[in-house]
C-alpha cells in the first residue's frame, strides 16, 4: 500500500479527505479497500486533484463499487452510458435536502460526482449522516420511526419546488426540466427507518422525495417529516465542500442526505455524477421497500 495513502477527517461525524491516490480503474484491490471501508466509516470522502479523469474515466473507476446504472428519467450526457450531468445553467441546481433517486425501490448504493466547472465563490455542497440522526433522536421517538413508512416520488410538488429553488433558470427550462424528470413516475414506499445492509447501523429514509407518511395526514406528515429532516441536517451531523475543479466526492447514498448550496447566482457550475445500483432497503422489522407505481406521462402540448 502506498505510504502517502491518509485518510483525514474532515468533521465529527461524516466526512474524511483521502490523500496520496490517483483514482483509475487500475486501483490495487488493497488501496481500493482502504477507500470504499472509509466511505462506509466516514460516509462521504474527497479526493483533491483528479484532473487526469476523463467521462469515460469516471464511469471504469465506478465499475469497481458495482454495476452503474443511469438515472431512471434523465438521459444521460451525451457520448457516455452513466453519467449524469448537473449544469447549472440548464436547471442543475439541486439545492433540496435529499437522498438520490429514492423514488425507486432498489436506488443508488453510492455517487461519485466530478467538478468539471465550479463558481469563484459559493456552489459547495452539503452532508448529512442520517444514522447519527436517528441516534440522536430520544428513545420514545425512535420507538415511533421504526415503525413507520413513507411514500417517495419523483412528481411530488416538483414543479412548485423546482420553481422555488432555481430562481435564475427561465420558465422555459424549468418546464423542459420537470417534464424530463418526471416523464416516467413512480411512487415507492419505503420504511422511515432502513437497516444498512453491510454495517447493520439504522439510519432515517426521508428528504425531497418523501411525499408523505402512509397512515398519517398530508398536513400531519408535512410537520413530522420537518421534525425529522431538522435532526438529519443539524449542523452536527453535517460536513461542507467547498469545489475545485478536479475535485471527486464518493458517497454512501444508503447513509447520507446531500444539499447543493444555490448561492453562486449567475456564475456557472458543472459537475457530474455516476450512481451505482442498490439493493432494496429492508426496514427494522425485515420488509422490503416497494415502488407501487411505476407510470409514464402522456406528453401534451
Amino acid at each position: 500500500m502506498s505510504e502517502k495513502l491518509r485518510v483525514i477527517p474532515v468533521a465529527g461525524r461524516i466526512g474524511a479527505i483521502i490523500e496520496g491516490v490517483s483514482l483509475s480503474k487500475d486501483l490495487k484491490p488493497e488501496i481500493f479497500k482502504v477507500i470504499r471501508d472509509a466511505i462506509l466509516e466516514h460516509k462521504v470522502v474527497f479526493f483533491r486533484n483528479q484532473h487526469h479523469l476523463n467521462n469515460q474515466d469516471q464511469e471504469e473507476f465506478a465499475k469497481l463499487f458495482g454495476e452503474p446504472i443511469a438515472h431512471p428519467t434523465v438521459s444521460p450526457l451525451e457520448k457516455s452510458n452513466y453519467i449524469l450531468e448537473l449544469n447549472s445553467d440548464e436547471g442543475g441546481r439541486a439545492n433540496t435536502w435529499h437522498t438520490d433517486v429514492t423514488f425507486v425501490d432498489a436506488y443508488p448504493k453510492f455517487s461519485i460526482l466530478r467538478s468539471v466547472e465550479v463558481p469563484q465563490a459559493g456552489g459547495d455542497t452539503v452532508w448529512a449522516n442520517t444514522a447519527a440522526a436517528y441516534e440522536g433522536l430520544p428513545q420514545e421517538l425512535r420507538d415511533l420511526v421504526d415503525k413507520l413508512w413513507a411514500v417517495h416520488t419523483n412528481e411530488y410538488d416538483y414543479a412548485a419546488k423546482f420553481r422555488s429553488i432555481n430562481n435564475n433558470v427561465d420558465e422555459e427550462a424549468a418546464k423542459r426540466h420537470e417534464e424530463e424528470f418526471t416523464s416516467v413516475v413512480y411512487e415507492t414506499e419505503h420504511p422511515v427507518v432502513h437497516v444498512h445492509p453491510e454495517t447493520g447501523e439504522r439510519h432515517l429514509l426521508l428528504g425531497g422525495f418523501a411525499k408523505n407518511i402512509i397512515g398519517f395526514s398530508q398536513a400531519d406528515s408535512q410537520h413530522f417529516i420537518a421534525l425529522l429532516q431538522d435532526h438529519i441536517t443539524k449542523l452536527e451531523n453535517s460536513v461542507r465542500w467547498h469545489w475545485e475543479v478536479g475535485d471527486v466526492a464518493i458517497w454512501d447514498n444508503r447513509a447520507t442526505q446531500h444539499y447543493a448550496v444555490n448561492d453562486y447566482g449567475e456564475q456557472h457550475r458543472i459537475v457530474r455524477r455516476v450512481t451505482i445500483d442498490g439493493d432494496v432497503p429492508v426496514s427494522v422489522d425485515g420488509r422490503h421497500s416497494v415502488t407501487r407505481l411505476k407510470k409514464e406521462k402522456i406528453a401534451t402540448n
